[in-house]
């Protein structure tokens, strides 16, 4: 039997001030699904429609819900194996995948260089065979987006992008999440985006306008996402009747957007790039003074960590901060893609509006 559970606003939020839309949601019997995703890859949002994006993120409410709020035990990837190869080390996607897999009943298998050089002792070939075989997806967090684009082409089994050169699609489904929680529907609203044209912004850029959401972009001068992928972002900005904006002034990308995002001005490997990537992004840290421009709902994302040359104490410890209901977003996210590629199963939860 159908059930209406309202849920309460988050007690900090009230202590600071802030009111929010109290949101009713149903459960019950599964919905019908016509989005199926099992045995698919996850490489980059540009593979995935709106409504197949929109499915993982009503996916991941319905398992927050059903065992964050309820309590429930889901043992939906019992007797399923996760192997992980981490190139680069991680906080967030080795937790929230590894704590995620095990709390819905698998079994993660975490590999570093240490335990496998990807295309040195072993072909990628050979290795996307041994790892089929033996597993039942593979997420890996690597250097190049063509080892993944490998595994991908070799392995009977699902790849997920835990992180490339590219993309970092698992980290963009949790922002998508976090924004959906706070403002209730993600159409209409400017992403604002100061700083590095890198593997987010790639992200965001092949998937926002899905959403219905516009984005302006400031970077440096010789920091500008990827010219490839930015001719594919316009080419999905027209048809969702979207805008995308480039540019190079922090301030004027800020102005009336509605989430102002940043990210590391240095990733893993650019460290020999940090006294001359630190000149450049002079002007670009995300502060009170440039919130001032943003739209009077303005609220701030960073995937962590964070650096405080980026974003100011004063925004990142705000109210209108997002980052840790973000970061913890990052475990239910990362659940919901694994469930959705490996399972049949369907979600409970009312879907949600976007």
């Amino acid at each position: 039997m159908l059930f209406n559970l309202r849920i309460l606003l988050n007690k900090a939020a009230l202590r600071n001030g802030h009111s929010f839309a109290v949101r009713n949601y149903r459960c019950g019997q599964p919905l019908q699904n016509k989005v199926q995703l099992k045995g698919r890859d996850l490489l980059t949002l540009k593979n995935f429609t709106g409504e197949e994006i929109k499915y993982m993120l009503w996916l991941s409410a319905d398992l927050k819900f059903r065992i964050k709020q309820k309590g429930e035990y889901l043992p939906l990837l019992q007797g399923k194996s996760l192997g992980m190869i981490f190139e680069k080390r991680s906080t967030r996607t080795r937790l929230s995948t590894e704590t995620g897999f095990a709390l819905l009943g698998g079994h993660p298998c975490f590999l570093t260089t240490q335990d496998i050089h990807l295309g040195v002792n072993e072909s990628l070939m050979d290795t996307a065979r041994v790892l089929t075989s033996m597993t039942d997806a593979v997420l890996a967090r690597v250097y190049k987006q063509s080892d993944l684009d490998i595994l991908a082409k070799e392995a009977s089994i699902p790849i997920i992008n835990g992180l490339s050169d590219l993309y970092h699609p698992i980290q963009i489904l949790a922002d998508y999440l976090t924004l959906q929680e706070h403002y209730g529907s993600l159409k209409g609203l400017t992403l604002s985006w100061i700083g590095d044209g890198n593997n987010i912004l790639h992200s965001i850029m092949m998937s926002a306008a899905k959403f219905g959401m516009h984005l302006q972009v400031a970077t440096p001068k010789g920091y500008e996402p990827d010219p490839s992928i930015t001719k594919l972002a316009e080419q999905y900005a027209k048809e969702n009747g979207t805008k995308l904006s480039l540019m190079n002034d922090p301030l004027e990308a800020a102005r009336g957007g509605n989430v102002l995002i940043t990210d590391t001005w240095i990733s893993m490997g650019q460290e020999e790039e940090k006294k001359k990537r630190l000149q450049a992004f002079q002007g670009y840290q995300v502060t009170m003074k440039m919130a001032k421009v943003a739209a009077s709902d303005w609220t701030f994302l960073h995937c962590l960590p964070r650096k405080p040359e980026e974003v100011d104490d004063e925004v990142f410890y705000s109210p209108r901060s997002l980052v840790f209901p973000e970061a913890e977003n990052r475990k239910w996210t990362i659940m919901a893609v694994m469930v959705s590629l490996l399972t049949d199963y369907s979600p409970q939860l009312q879907k949600l509006k976007f």
